[in-house]
């Protein structure tokens, strides 16, 4: 019974952790720049669009230190599948749609994690925008470079900061 109530006190630990990164992730992804400047839709899709973009940036600076973030990357993926089946319901998606839903998205974000971490290491990341973060149509050429810019320096940030201070959503 001990060791039961040690499990609940050290996993909700872990989860007030993703919880903190996930909002810090979530909070990146509104800034208006990005809307603005970055020329990303601001609707339902760009919203989601730009969380993913955030979301896999940090999912992959935290994969280059495997050691100590493992169980956080899963962690923090599980916080994103609750908030967006969270975020299904409340616009009516009945509990049959969602896992279909969900499913998609997942999907969606395991292709922008590639699409990402290809574009990263080419120091391009134009063909990935274009296709995840501006799909309803192409960009104003001076935004997609803001967006391309903003993101490598984003990156750039990232890879300077220790993975404790990642973990405790210290990411701005």
């Amino acid at each position: 019974m001990r060791l039961s109530w040690l499990s609940k006190v050290f996993g909700r630990r872990d989860d007030d952790v993703a919880l903190s990164l996930y909002h810090a992730v979530v909070a990146q992804a509104r800034l208006p720049h990005w809307y603005e400047a970055g020329g990303v839709p601001d609707t339902i899709d760009g919203r989601f669009d730009m969380i993913a973009a955030i979301l896999s940036l940090v999912l992959l600076r935290l994969e280059r230190d495997p050691s100590a973030a493992a169980g956080a990357s899963a962690r923090l993926t599980e916080r994103f599948v609750s908030d967006m089946d969270g975020q299904l319901r409340e616009s009516g998606v009945g509990d049959i749609g969602v896992g279909k839903h969900i499913g998609k998205m997942m999907g969606m974000l395991g292709g922008r994690l590639g699409a990402y971490r290809d574009g990263l290491a080419a120091r391009d990341l134009r063909p990935a925008l274009e296709r995840n973060l501006y799909r309803s149509g192409a960009p104003a050429p001076s935004a997609l470079a803001y967006a391309q810019d903003a993101l490598f320096a984003f990156d750039a940030r990232l890879a300077a900061l220790p993975t404790p201070t990642i973990l405790a959503g210290d990411i701005a």
